[in-house]
């Protein structure tokens, strides 16, 4: 009797159907330790203990005494208070100064995605004569220094009454970031399927519902990337705000740690407090968006 036709592991005739084998697993092979990897290992763990020291170096210095690190020097250990933060906040006014990045930053890369993600559907999506010119534009515009063109927008601000407000910094910041996010952007709608649009197209979409109902919220990754990008940028900026402003209550947080500096005496451990309160909204975002930040770089890693 066969018993080619019964599945396998079934009893007929008390017989059972034989199984088949199973796969071998195939072992993995590890790749052999070599000189050039130890030597990689050892350059890398090196490079990220030199990156991460003054940052562990100014946190720990933050919280110890002035007067006991004059007395012991700082290559020491003790002396922990929390005095430093608590002078920092005060001496530097950081209430006022967060309150006028928070002014600056927001409006600035909610504008900078904005009008960066128009211009990258236009130049992803459309073909036109002038499509490559007006992405080398913007990308060139990234080129030139900054303190080049401080002249030019100081005259111009002055005479559009725009002097020492939060417009001038705001306008600044757009124009300079608007090229590097546009070129981003438009790299990754480009690899976008193009039956996307032509489907929504067929269906009586428009350009504006392809852009914001189609396109847009698959661009969430890079938006995410350049919005974590932009923030860190814009707020940790102290040219622009300076440069358009006189008056010291419209100055961001970064300016803050310029008034915990004295003309003959600075206390580097208030300074390292102050620098540590700067730095938290940066890391609280980034950590917020470390999942779509780390998404978007790693966007077309994986297509041959």
């Amino acid at each position: 009797m066969s018993l080619d036709n019964y599945p396998p592991g079934a009893i007929v005739s008390g017989h059972e159907v034989p199984r088949p084998p199973l796969p071998r697993r195939r072992r993995r092979r590890r790749k052999p330790i070599t000189a050039w990897r130890i030597g990689l290992y050892v350059f890398v763990t090196v490079m990220a203990l030199g990156w991460l020291f003054p940052v562990a170096w100014a946190v720990y210095n933050s919280f110890r005494d002035y007067a006991f690190t004059a007395a012991n020097g700082y290559v020491s250990f003790g002396g922990f208070t929390l005095q430093n933060y608590a002078d920092a906040w005060e001496q530097g006014s950081f209430a006022r100064s967060f309150l006028n990045s928070v002014i600056i930053t927001v409006p600035s890369v909610i504008l900078v995605l904005f009008l960066s993600s128009m211009a990258a559907f236009v130049l992803a999506r459309f073909s036109f004569k002038f499509n490559l010119a007006m992405l080398i534009f913007f990308t060139a515009a990234n080129l030139l220094p900054q303190q080049a063109l401080l002249i030019p927008l100081f005259r111009a601000y002055v005479r559009l009454d725009l002097y020492n407000t939060y417009y001038a910094v705001i306008l600044t910041h757009v124009a300079f970031q608007i090229g590097f996010c546009t070129f981003v952007l438009s790299n990754y709608m480009k690899a976008l399927p193009t039956e996307l649009t032509e489907a929504a197209f067929v269906d009586g979409a428009g350009v504006w519902r392809q852009y914001w109902q189609v396109i847009l919220p698959l661009c969430r990754p890079p938006l995410a990337a350049l919005a974590t990008l932009e923030v860190t940028f814009i707020y940790n900026d102290f040219f622009w705000a300076v440069a358009f402003g006189s008056r010291g209550d419209n100055f961001p947080v970064t300016s803050a740690l310029s008034k915990l500096q004295g003309q003959f005496f600075t206390d580097y451990n208030l300074l390292s407090a102050g620098s540590v309160i700067v730095a938290i909204p940066t890391l609280v975002i980034f950590f917020a968006l470390q999942r779509q930040f780390v998404a978007g770089l790693t966007l077309g890693a994986n297509k041959g």
